[in-house]
């Protein structure tokens, strides 16, 4: 019965949401609550939610200050030099604008957080992907599966929690998984190529120029969207080739203007630079040697940078209102989301879930629980938080799989393929500052996203066993 109410109400939930009947933020509170009493545990409601927004809280305060210390940095400028690289490279192209948020999501994925990669990914592309009329749910895709392939270094946490609980070395788990994690990277950045090109047809090539004059006049100009070459074009329109350096000093001034951060906003240190960069390189070696907890790294970075570049208190008060809507969105979505896991734990809902998908496992299928592994990890991290799967299911099935003969070592790796997807779940924080910054509608993300990050999924797992990896 709580197996059968366990799926009820994540199914619910998610039709809700992507027929927009509700929002997630009502959502993930009213459909749990409404299934606790279906349990018939309402009396003890108050306890899952107290549960669930407790063992969240840090993840909130974490998030909270991150919002906070990186949209500092990006007031700033830190990662202006970054941006203006991107932008160079995407030009007005929606090809090029794609598989270019792949790249930079994918780089700044380097530090293991989420939230830092999406709150950088969207500050710099969300501007292009608006002037250009181009598809929000493709950034917020693409930078996802993107994240989430990155997300399995071993700092970034799935490595790290299929060691803890399988008493493994993170390194055995990693390293002999890269050449199929890398195999998945390549099939996302074919994927952004093959979405970028679906981009161009609809909306043509538009230079620099008539992207500018299109932002002001609201009037599309398309170029080269008929039979002519899809390179893009160079901005100036008259008879020369467009070879010299008159060309080439108009290039120039036109990727000044085109900025996707205003290169001109009063809250730019260009004097306190290299502060800011040692002072985020800091943070993030805290971070991955874990000096201290990450929301007590967040809170010291936040309020260092504001005290630092904004020495004035009404300044301070600007820089944290400025940033204010994203941290209340994020956090309100946090904490909406422990009503969700406390019913679905608390209940024991996910272990009776997690318990039906083990015993329902074919008996021939032993010998292969690693392939099984890394098929069950693509909707049980979905639905699951990662503390969850891998500390309450992955021991299970390593326990399945040493019956038949499977090492512990290719069930963990087995249990990393579906990462792409799980960075989109609605239990997963780092999401909603990805919707929530992006002005997406969380439905028409996982509307948009899922079957993409399924198949990369797919793809990690295939690799991992044509290698022999898995």
């Amino acid at each position: 019965m709580l197996t059968l109410l366990g799926f009820a109400m994540i199914a619910t939930f998610l039709v809700l949401i992507m027929l927009k009947k509700m929002s997630p933020i009502a959502a993930l509170v009213l459909i749990p609550a409404l299934f606790c009493v279906f349990v018939g545990k309402g009396a003890r409601l108050g306890d899952y939610v107290i549960d669930g927004v407790t063992g969240l809280a840090p993840t909130a305060a974490m998030l909270m200050f991150a919002i906070v210390y990186f949209g500092v940095m990006i007031d700033v400028g830190l990662f202006d030099p970054i941006v203006r690289g991107i932008l160079k490279f995407c030009r007005a192209d929606p090809l090029r604008i794609v598989v270019g948020t792949a790249l930079l999501a994918a780089i700044v994925s380097l530090d293991g957080d989420g939230s830092t990669t999406f709150m950088i990914t969207v500050s710099a592309m969300y501007p292009l992907y608006k002037r250009l009329k181009m598809s929000l749910v493709v950034m917020t895709g693409v930078a996802a599966m993107a994240n989430g392939v990155m997300n399995t270094l071993p700092w970034g946490g799935p490595t790290a929690r299929a060691a803890t609980a399988l008493k493994l070395d993170a390194g055995d788990i990693f390293v002999p998984m890269i050449p199929a994690l890398a195999t998945g990277l390549l099939f996302v950045l074919a994927l952004s190529y093959v979405l970028g090109r679906r981009e161009r047809k609809r909306l043509g090539v538009l230079t620099l120029d008539e992207a500018l004059v299109e932002e002001k006049e609201t009037e599309t100009v398309l170029v080269g969207a008929g039979g002519g070459s899809d390179r893009g074009k160079s901005p100036s329109s008259g008879g020369g080739s467009g070879s010299g350096t008159a060309a080439d000093r108009a290039d120039e001034e036109d990727d000044e203007r085109f900025q996707g951060l205003d290169p001109d906003r009063p809250t730019l240190r260009p004097g306190l630079y290299w502060f800011n960069a040692l002072l985020t390189v800091a943070l993030l070696t805290a971070m991955i040697m874990e000096l201290l907890p990450i929301p007590v790294l967040f809170l010291l970075a936040a309020a260092t940078a504001l005290t630092v570049n904004f020495p004035h208190m009404p300044d301070q008060k600007a820089r944290i209102a400025a940033h204010a809507e994203n941290v209340l969105n994020v956090s309100g979505m946090v904490f909406a989301a422990a009503v969700f896991t406390g019913v679905l734990q608390g209940t024991g809902m996910v272990d009776h879930m997690a318990t039906w998908l083990v015993d329902n496992i074919p008996g021939g299928m032993g010998p292969h629980m690693a392939f099984v592994t890394g098929i069950l990890s693509i909707p049980l991290t979905y639905f699951m938080s990662n503390d969850g799967f891998y500390f309450g299911i992955l021991p299970v099935l390593a326990e399945a799989g040493q019956a038949h003969g499977v090492s512990s070592l290719e069930i963990a790796r087995a249990s990393l393929v579906a990462q792409p997807l799980h960075m989109s779940s609605p239990l997963v924080p780092a999401v909603y500052v990805l919707v929530g910054m992006a002005k997406v509608e969380f439905g028409d993300h996982t509307r948009f996203v899922v079957k993409w990050a399924v198949l990369t999924s797919l793809v990690i797992l295939g690799a991992g066993i044509l290698f022999g990896i898995i």
